[in-house]
């Protein structure tokens, strides 16, 4: 195991034993499912766990459906960030969601617009 990668703990989906803890190309899918599994699995007490566990619970149903709409993408990040940021102990897994986010809004840029039809004159 190198610095900047973590051991995949039981139940994760990865392919290998080993993956980059943030900057791999994670689908937002797997980011917000470590995330949630991180969240139940930390048992201290968050006044904001209701408040991540809807969000991840809207982004999971988000990247489930097509392609999610970046408003919503961003805010759920935010209010996320917001329960969850100053917990030490989950900020790799809500840095990887952020870079999995983020890999998805740039993905949507990337794809062309597409062309308006041509009204009749």
């Amino acid at each position: 195991m190198f610095v900047g990668e973590t051991r995949v703990v039981k139940g994760d989906r990865s392919e290998g034993p080993v993956r980059p803890a943030v900057g791999g190309d994670v689908s937002l899918r797997t980011a917000v499912t470590r995330l949630e599994r991180e969240v139940a699995e930390y048992r201290r007490f968050l006044p904001d766990r209701a408040v991540a566990e809807e969000e991840l619970a809207e982004l999971d149903r988000q990247a489930g459906g097509g392609t999610p709409a970046p408003e919503q993408l961003r805010q759920s990040l935010l209010l996320i960030a917001a329960a969850l940021g100053s917990v030490s102990a989950l900020a790799a897994p809500v840095a990887a969601l952020r870079e999995a986010v983020e890999q998805e809004l740039n993905r949507q840029l990337a794809q062309p617009v597409p062309a308006r039809p041509r009204l009749p004159r």
